[in-house]
């Protein structure tokens, strides 16, 4: 039996579907927030279990029988490491035998404030005594080509990332990914840096859109904090306007670059191109 939280997010409804292609349905346990928002798995054959980063009288529940686990980790910046001990601590309970964490890339030793969090769960899991293996996610293209109205609108992508290379990849490649690890054997103890094939500046990425939108889009560089200036006035909360921010300055710094290739290694295909990825979004 495999659990996957957070399954019915943007990532976890992509690993149910990638796991469907490799173990029968009936193998599979998505967790999720609000059982309602599942109907359409549970029409697949999955089982449905209620598991909640935020209650966690839900947990005992949801890992009964677990023998594998993917901890999806939460998007709630600032109680991640919290909640995410509350489903160690229930998968050492449960008897869980294996467990697989979404971590950022090179989280040992990230720039990033983002990786803060996942370092601290990192901790959790090795002083846990589960056997355990970390997929260490690179940037989700789709951060950068959810911004692509916007661009359209203004003219130019706006950041702070300067000259830094990205080496981004679809949500989906990262999903195929944990399927991967899941469906495999002994994968303990793995520690997998992924990232996307190619990698490129926003500058490069503000011209693939104006080659596929036919429309003259540049790149504009600001210092990071004008760019969190920009996104509040935007409209984004403190904490999303403060993530991308960091984000982009420390993508100036290399923290969203590695040219390991161990992503398309583990799906044995290469990743989705950026120029699929815009176009897709266009």
């Amino acid at each position: 039996m495999i659990v996957i939280t957070g399954a019915t997010g943007q990532l976890g409804r992509l690993v149910v579907a990638a796991l469907l292609k490799k173990v029968p349905a009936t193998d599979i346990v998505a967790a999720v927030r609000n059982v309602d928002k599942a109907k359409d798995l549970a029409a697949l054959g999955v089982q449905v279990r209620h598991g909640d980063y935020s209650q966690p009288a839900t947990w005992d529940g949801a890992l009964k029988g677990a023998d594998k686990l993917l901890l999806i980790s939460s998007s709630e910046i600032g109680q991640r490491a919290a909640q995410h001990k509350t489903v160690i601590d229930a998968a050492k309970r449960a008897g869980v035998k294996f467990l697989a964490y979404t971590s950022v890339l090179h989280a040992d030793t990230s720039v990033l404030g983002l990786a803060d969090e996942h370092r601290e769960t990192e901790a959790l899991l090795r002083a846990s005594g589960i056997p355990f293996a970390l997929l260490r996610n690179g940037w989700y293209t789709e951060n950068y080509t959810a911004g692509v109205p916007a661009a359209l609108q203004l003219g130019a992508v706006y950041g702070c990332a300067g000259d830094g290379l990205i080496s981004s990849a679809a949500r989906a490649d990262y999903a195929e990914a944990a399927a991967a690890v899941l469906a495999a054997d002994n994968q303990a103890g793995r520690v997998y840096e992924l990232a996307g094939d190619t990698a490129y500046t926003l500058t490069e990425f503000a011209a693939e859109v104006s080659r596929r939108s036919g429309t003259a889009i540049g790149y504009v560089n600001l210092a990071e904090a004008d760019y969190k200036n920009a996104l509040l006035k935007a409209g984004l909360p403190e904490v999303v306007a403060e993530l991308l921010a960091n984000s982009d300055s420390g993508a100036a710094k290399g923290a969203l670059f590695d040219d390991g290739r161990q992503l398309s290694r583990l799906i044995g295909r290469g990743t989705t191109p950026l120029a699929t990825s815009v176009a897709a979004a266009l």
